[in-house]
């Protein structure tokens, strides 16, 4: 509800030339901050627990970067008849993306799967995809309506992103406690942090006019491709946890780890691989999708946790 209010107020209230400037200053400050604030948190102890259990995490890995990107191949030849530039480019981005670290343990969780092995694998996408994810939209997209990918932006990512991880990381001698003491305000620190991300961008697209090339068949291209993406990534990790012989556990972490989009990862990745308004029409498939992958995994995680079968009793 948060981020969409921040959509609404970026549109309704947009702002432009030395304010622009000023909340662009301070977005990358935040960006700064929230990078830092995940290397900081992230504990040797969280890195070991279940990091024996390596089919799983190369499985749930090969999903988030190999499975995904080469479902999204065929979205940037979608005809302009069905979605413009930038929403191809959108939802090419939102196959490049990492998995969601809170929501996969949660949802793991929930549906009484293995919590540890999904929270070896949730963060190690998280961590991968600061490097994996930029090197994917240079490979995959290309120069479509000034949003091309070179090492400028390459640098940005290290200096954005890189830089505060593992600032962060070394910092954990001095951080460790705070972090852990302070964790639930923290989080809503990083909320604020994508909320802002969100204003920013609409509210460019809001000054710049871009908002006047959406065209209807946009959005409903993007319900389609994201309700299909999300049902075929949902059936197709089930069933390749059965095709590996996976341990019913290991099959819900593949499931829940496997389809998991991070739009707290994703968006501001996107402001800082991608310069200008167009990221505001850029991250709509994945904003969508994180809404969606929500709404789908509390209703499988329920049912797996009904149907789950019941443990043998005891003499």
């Amino acid at each position: 509800m948060a981020i969409l209010g921040a959509l609404a107020l970026g549109l309704l209230l947009p702002v432009g030339g030395r304010s622009g400037e000023v909340l662009d200053i301070v977005t990358k400050v935040g960006i700064f901050a929230l990078f830092f604030g995940y290397g900081a948190r992230l504990s040797a102890a969280e890195s070991l627990a279940g990091l024996k259990n390596w089919k799983l995490h190369l499985a749930i890995l090969a999903t988030t970067f190999v499975l995904y990107p080469l479902i999204a191949l065929p979205m940037m030849w979608l005809p302009d008849w069905a979605a413009t530039g930038p929403i191809r480019m959108g939802l090419v981005f939102l196959c490049l993306v990492p998995s969601t670290v809170q929501s996969s343990i949660t949802f793991t969780s929930l549906a009484g799967g293995n919590v540890a092995s999904a929270m070896v694998s949730a963060t190690a996408s998280n961590v991968l995809g600061v490097l994996f994810t930029p090197l994917l939209v240079m490979l995959m997209i290309p120069d479509a309506g000034g949003g091309s990918v070179g090492l400028g932006q390459l640098m940005d990512v290290v200096i954005q992103l890189l830089l505060p991880f593992f600032l962060g990381q070394l910092s954990r001698f001095a951080t460790a406690k705070f972090m852990a003491k302070h964790k639930a305000r923290l989080r809503y620190l990083d909320q604020s942090i994508i909320c802002l991300i969100v204003y920013g961008a609409f509210s460019d697209l809001r000054v710049s006019g871009v908002w006047r090339q959406l065209q209807l068949q946009d959005l409903l291209t993007v319900v389609v491709i994201v309700a299909v993406l999300l049902a075929l990534m949902f059936w197709l990790t089930w069933h390749l946890g059965g095709w590996l012989g996976f341990p019913r556990g290991d099959r819900i972490a593949l499931l829940f780890c496997g389809t998991k989009k991070s739009l707290a990862t994703g968006v501001p990745m996107a402001s800082v691989l991608f310069s200008g308004p167009i990221v505001s029409v850029l991250v709509i498939p994945l904003m969508l999708y994180h809404q969606a992958q929500l709404i789908v995994s509390s209703i499988l995680a329920g049912r797996l946790r009904d149907s789950a079968p019941e443990p043998p009793a005891s003499d």
